[in-house]
């Protein structure tokens, strides 16, 4: 996996961790999770563009 891919993978999992304790906090907002969906979207075309 190339560096910026696994950037964006570790990126993505911190997202996560960072999701869930707001809403484990704070409540739940949709938002955010449309915000790290978005976001996982993201990590997993440029991963499959780089394998391509």
């Amino acid at each position: 996996m190339p560096g910026s891919a696994r950037t964006m993978a570790v990126c993505t999992v911190c997202g996560l961790v960072a999701a869930t304790a707001y809403t484990v906090a704070l409540g739940g907002n949709g938002w955010v999770w449309f915000l790290w969906v978005v976001l996982a979207l993201l990590t997993v075309g440029v991963l499959t563009a780089r394998r391509i």
